[in-house]
């Protein structure tokens, strides 16, 4: 039985984590008392006694928790920022390719990916690989995501009964294109430069969409929308989470609307690609707590033990 140890297990993907190991019959989870939670001596016990250790922790702490590690049998999943962009850390987003399974598979430090990155990712990562466009396109991405991505403090301000009237809408945020994110967005897709980011926090609890607009006529490899399509559905077609929608989502979609939370509670990721001869966009739906979050986590924890990767997903 694999012993289990979650740092940070009072945040929002902590928590989720831990449900997702409620039923689960083949995992022990160890258990910190909660005064000394934040105790460096405490966690280093727990983490050197685990055989996986996830980190849901601000970057910091995260870093702080890698160098309590002395134990190299120990396996650590890291939710946070800190080692996304880390050569020594595979990151975990499965799908992407088959070497980055195989590095998840092998290694013992795994970087979970951000939720923005990973739709990010699940769309721009192919279109460099195919040469559909170049690492040079000036890419702009538009997302949404429910406001349970905005941690305890933000979830607090949108279920206030008081709260302000600015909270009814979708904010956009990361006005200095600076967000957090961007780094992993840049080099996970291999990009040469950092794209234009607009990110919007709305109210709604859980689900994310994250869209990117391509021009045809600055594509490095001229397909139309129905023939990328194909290339997409080709690329994830091994994928059990991550799979490509038909054409303008006629498979997925009830109307001409992408509503974003309609993944919410799944481990799932749908990619969409809507749009015309000039125009095409690039869609991807998922949970942002989902496969944005603690069910990547657990999905490469499950890899990493060479069991179903869809245990407790």
């Amino acid at each position: 039985m694999y012993k289990i140890f979650i740092d940070g297990k009072e945040g929002t993907t902590g928590l989720k984590i831990f449900q997702r190991f409620e039923n689960r019959r083949d995992i022990e989870i160890l258990l910190i008392d909660e005064d000394k939670r934040k105790d460096p001596a405490e966690r280093a016990k727990m983490i050197n006694a685990s055989d996986f250790t996830f980190l849901c922790l601000p970057d910091a702490a995260s870093i702080e928790a890698v160098s309590l590690c002395t134990n190299p049998k120990v396996r650590i999943i890291d939710a946070s920022t800190a080692h996304r962009t880390n050569p020594d850390w595979a990151y975990g987003f499965p799908e992407l390719s088959k070497e980055h399974r195989e590095r998840i598979i092998s290694s013992n430090r795994v970087a979970g990916p951000g939720c923005y990155a990973s739709g990010f990712a699940s769309v721009v990562y192919p279109l460099i690989k195919y040469g559909i466009i170049s690492p040079d396109y000036p890419v702009v991405c538009h997302a949404v995501s429910g406001y349970s991505g905005a941690g305890k403090k933000g979830i607090a301000q949108y279920e206030d009964p008081a709260r302000d009237k600015m909270f009814d809408s979708p904010r956009l945020y990361a006005l200095t294109q600076e967000h957090k994110h961007l780094p992993e967005m840049q080099k996970v897709s291999g990009l040469n430069y950092k794209p234009i980011f607009n990110p919007y926090v709305c109210d709604f609890f859980q689900g994310m969409t994250v869209s990117v607009g391509i021009h045809t006529r600055l594509m490095d490899k001229k397909v139309t929308g129905p023939e990328l399509t194909e290339i997409f559905k080709e690329h994830y077609n091994s994928s059990r989470f991550v799979k490509c929608a038909d054409f303008m989502g006629t498979d997925v979609l009830s109307d001409a609307f992408i509503p974003a939370n309609t993944l919410a509670g799944t481990n799932n990721m749908q990619i969409i690609i809507t749009g015309n001869d000039d125009r095409l966009v690039l869609t991807s739906r998922f949970d942002n707590l989902g496969k944005g979050a603690s069910g990547a986590a657990v999905q490469c924890m499950n890899i990493m033990m060479g069991i179903d990767e869809g245990t407790g997903l």
